[in-house]
């Protein structure tokens, strides 16, 4: 890519200034060197990886236009998110404008007086027509943030040692794929197969060790990379770790050389703390997620994705492809990177599968729709959403470990895991856009045979997926264990201020007895006659568990339920007994060859 030099400006200049810290106000100045007469600008209203319509230009306030020292009157807008601006297309066009930045997620865009942080989704105008033009982003340093830093996966043109200056992408994609993170952060650095990864944490206490989850990350970095490349090199020449720690959140977004998560900041890990945290592990689970999009999904994608459509939603079926199948590798790769044992990574596996089995609506909504429904179904959960959908993620999950294990089994050729069928359409597709049928391809030819049956099963298909038989048969025994009272019943709920019902689940005892999300469940009588029931024979209940204890051995029993200030006899038939998996490793050799394979 060619530098920008003052005799060559980028074609399109980005300044993003702080307007107020405490009103959460960046303050974005565009210059466009050559408009068009009517050159038409817009704002995305979804970001790549996050498959919700989230309407970011409801933030953006004060658009202003001007052509040197003339205010141009005639900006027109479109629709929610576009603007028409009429000007000379002789020169430049100077759009200046606020964003308010109040959301402390890895989507959007933050600013107070202790951090900043934007995606250029949320900040960073289409010029419409010159999507593929060099861009360029200023950070100014200033008073207002005197003692932050900058750090961004784009490349650096011209900045200071705190990171202020400039930096350019090759296009507007690259832009608003390389989110900033300022602030007086954590930071420290680690080279992964001779390509070097910086770490930055915002929010970290006094009793954070930095030090190990370099360490585990760098770990993470190396299996990811073997895992595609072998001892070669990958695809990106630095990568960014951007982690803002926070009293309550979790969650990730990828993008091509960095990523931005959040995490819950009890669960860093502590200095002098040997025992890893249960916190930690699944932190550095979504380390390791992220880090695997770098390949799947960021490079290798649907191809439906072959160019964003950043106006509305962007749709596919692949999704239990690419984030289903990076959730299998996510903590699969932790085994393979010495950071879990076999009985740690089954526990987590172990998890992923009884979500699968307690969720009803596996068995109404295969795979693929969940994927091309996620922009109103996952992202748009509700209490009915566990009847209804599925998780790509976690089925989707499953879904590979199915396709693993039965490439494994078979092992018609050398060549037969679903390792190897990743790197084989990495090479297939030339690490980019990816059709299904390229999928089907890979696995007939390495595996030898036609998989259309599995793929209309578990990717197209409700039915069940053989589970239990598939790791069996790679030394994983599945043992029976009582499910917890509220899968028993068919109940989510809360327990913080009474029992509070979530949601009913489909065709469980809750269901059959009248429960509605949303009902408070006070309490619990026999279901006796009411005139041979005795005084005081009706129990207040605070904790789920306690029905047991007030049902005794009654087949049936009242349950009293506040609803719209009303209360309600619910009559309930006590569920019978039901079971959960928990795996087990039987054989270890078996195992092994799987869970942690030989380079």
């Amino acid at each position: 890519m060619k530098k920008n030099t003052p005799n060559h400006p980028a074609p399109l200049h980005y300044r993003v200034e702080i307007a107020d810290l405490h009103a959460h106000l960046f303050r974005v100045t565009l210059t466009i060197r050559q408009p068009t007469a009517l050159q038409r600008v817009s704002l995305p209203v979804w970001i790549p990886g996050s498959y919700l319509v989230r309407e970011f230009s409801k933030n953006l306030q004060r658009l202003q236009a001007r052509q040197g020292a003339r205010a141009l009157a005639t900006t027109v807008q479109l629709d929610k998110c576009s603007w028409e601006i009429v000007c000379a297309p002789d020169k430049p066009l100077v759009l200046s404008y606020e964003v308010y930045a109040n959301d402390n997620s890895v989507r959007t865009a933050w600013l107070d007086a202790t951090r900043g942080f934007f995606n250029g989704t949320s900040l960073c105008l289409r010029v419409e027509g010159q999507e593929q033009a060099p861009h360029e982003l200023e950070i100014p340093a200033s008073k207002a943030i005197a003692g932050w830093s900058v750090a961004t996966g784009l490349a650096a043109q011209k900045i200071n040692k705190q990171g202020f200056g400039s930096y350019q992408a090759a296009n507007y994609d690259e832009l608003v794929d390389s989110p900033v993170e300022l602030g007086c952060f954590w930071s420290g650095s680690f080279t992964a197969c001779g390509v070097p990864h910086r770490f930055v944490v915002a929010g970290a206490p006094a009793t954070f060790d930095g030090e190990r989850l370099l360490a585990d990350t760098r770990k993470i970095c190396e299996t990811a990379i073997h895992f595609w490349h072998g001892n070669k090199k990958p695809p990106h020449k630095t990568y960014l770790f951007m982690l803002n720690a926070v009293d309550d959140g979790y969650g990730g977004l990828e993008h091509r050389n960095s990523t931005a998560l959040i995490c819950n900041r009890k669960d860093l890990p502590r200095l002098g703390e040997a025992k890893t945290a249960e916190g930690y592990t699944t932190l550095r689970g979504l380390i390791s997620h992220e880090y695997f999009h770098t390949w799947n999904v960021k490079r290798l994608r649907p191809a439906d994705f072959e160019r964003y459509q950043y106006g509305g939603e962007n749709y596919t079926q692949l999704l239990w492809f690419f984030e289903g199948f990076t959730s299998y590798y996510d903590d699969l790769l932790l085994r393979r990177a010495g950071l879990l044992d076999d009985a740690g990574y089954l526990k987590l596996l172990n998890k992923t599968i009884n979500q699968v089995m307690q969720t009803p609506g596996r068995l109404v909504q295969s795979v693929a729709q969940a994927s091309f429904d996620a922009w109103v179904k996952y992202y748009r959960q509700d209490e009915n959403t566990p009847n209804a959908t599925v998780s790509y993620y976690t089925k989707g999950a499953l879904v590979a470990l199915c396709f693993d294990l039965t490439l494994r089994k078979e092992g018609r050729r050398s060549a037969s895991t679903l390792d190897d069928v990743m790197r084989a359409l990495w090479l297939r597709c030339k690490a980019g856009p990816m059709r299904e049928a390229d999928f089907a391809a890979v696995l007939q030819e390495l595996g030898g045979r036609s998989f259309g049956k599995e793929i209309a099963s578990w990717v197209h298909g409700t039915t069940e997926l053989p589970l239990k038989e598939l790791l069996q048969r790679h030394g994983v025994g599945v043992l029976e264990e009582p499910a917890q009272l509220a899968q028993r019943l068919g109940l989510r709920v809360t327990e913080t201020q009474g029992i509070q019902v979530k949601t009913v689940l489909r065709g469980g005892a809750a269901e059959r007895a009248g429960f509605a999300a949303g009902d408070e469940w006070l309490g619990v009588e026999p279901a006796t006659a009411r005139a041979s029931k005795p005084v005081g024979d009706s129990w207040r209940l605070g904790k789920l568990d306690e029905l047991t204890l007030y049902a005794g051995g009654s087949k049936k029993v009242i349950a009293l339920v506040a609803r719209d200030k009303r209360l309600l006899r619910l009559d309930l038939a006590m569920p019978a007994a039901s079971t959960t998996w928990r795996l087990v490793v039987q054989d270890a050799a078996l195992a092994s060859q799987w869970l942690a394979p030989a380079r």
